[in-house]
């Protein structure tokens, strides 16, 4: 058993852990809405878009968070203001800003003399780089998402499945889709450092989507996500140390390969479950 408890012997590699975890109970709280509304591609969009104001920080020599956070709260004014335009579909204005957003951090960024260096680190993040301080960061941020899902809940559940019937609620589906954003933007600045923008995704689409297809309430699918994102980092480091793999990576990896052996299984379930039904009638009549 040395091999599953050595790695974690490691002080960073326990950082990284418990990184990892605080990540995967965040994205858990924000993707389980980005899964039932669709949004997987505005998330994605979301992500890239923090490159120019990472890069405008890395320039400057300030704090890479804050440069993330003035660019998520760009992006989704954006998103947002682009989504009340009539004569636009939500799709082409979020697919504009996000190249527009993206291109403008490569431009900022190459003037950099570590221009690649920057951008690996950017789009792959160094979860074995986790500090003490990046943990308090990531623990206050996830109190203020369960915050806002806890308030938020009702609005965002009545947003997943009928905006109309939101609106005659007096939910306010606008500002509440505001908020949604806003909680996804929360989600991504914390992790894009540990995990990268290009992996961040995988923590917060592929667990969401693992757990629906096995739990009925919302809450439910947000609670067994955090524990698959706990499983998959845990055994993506677990991976990466033994196989010397890149270790964001491999948690995306697993992340994604768990949603795949949920479907799989939950598809041989449900055929199982057809069997049996179809097969009811002809044992009673016997």
């Amino acid at each position: 058993m040395e091999w599953l408890t050595v790695p974690f012997e490691v002080t960073f590699v326990q950082r990284a852990l418990w990184g990892g975890m605080l990540v995967s109970a965040i994205c858990a709280l924000a993707g389980t809405w980005v899964v039932l509304r669709g949004m997987a591609f505005l998330g994605d969009a979301m992500s890239h878009g923090l490159l120019p104001g990472v890069a405008v920080a890395a320039l400057l020599g300030g704090n890479l968070m804050v440069g993330a956070v003035v660019s998520a709260v760009v992006m989704t004014a954006g998103v947002t203001a682009l989504g009340r335009t009539p004569r636009l579909s939500q799709d082409t204005g979020i697919g504009l800003l996000f190249v527009g957003m993206l291109s403008l951090g490569v431009i900022i960024v190459s003037r950099s003399q570590s221009f690649a260096v920057d951008l690996t680190g950017f789009l792959f993040g160094d979860v074995l780089a986790v500090r003490q301080q990046d943990l308090l960061v990531l623990a206050v941020a996830l109190l203020a998402a369960l915050a806002v899902s806890v308030l938020g809940h009702r609005a965002f559940l009545a947003l997943a499945f009928d905006s109309r019937k939101a609106h005659t609620l007096g939910l306010r589906p606008r500002l509440a889709h505001a908020v949604l954003l806003g909680l996804l933007g929360l989600a991504i600045v914390a992790s894009f450092h540990i995990v990268g923008t290009l992996l961040v995704l995988g923590l917060l689409i592929a667990p969401p989507a693992a757990a629906l297809p096995w739990v009925r309430s919302v809450c439910g699918v947000m609670v067994i996500a955090a524990l698959l994102g706990t499983l998959a980092t845990f055994g993506g480091l677990l991976l990466s140390w033994h196989l010397s793999t890149a270790a964001g990576a491999t948690v995306a990896a697993l992340a994604v390969s768990l949603f795949f052996l949920s479907h799989v299984l939950s598809g041989l379930r449900d055929r199982r479950t057809r069997r049996a039904h179809s097969t009811a009638p002809l044992l009673q009549v016997n």
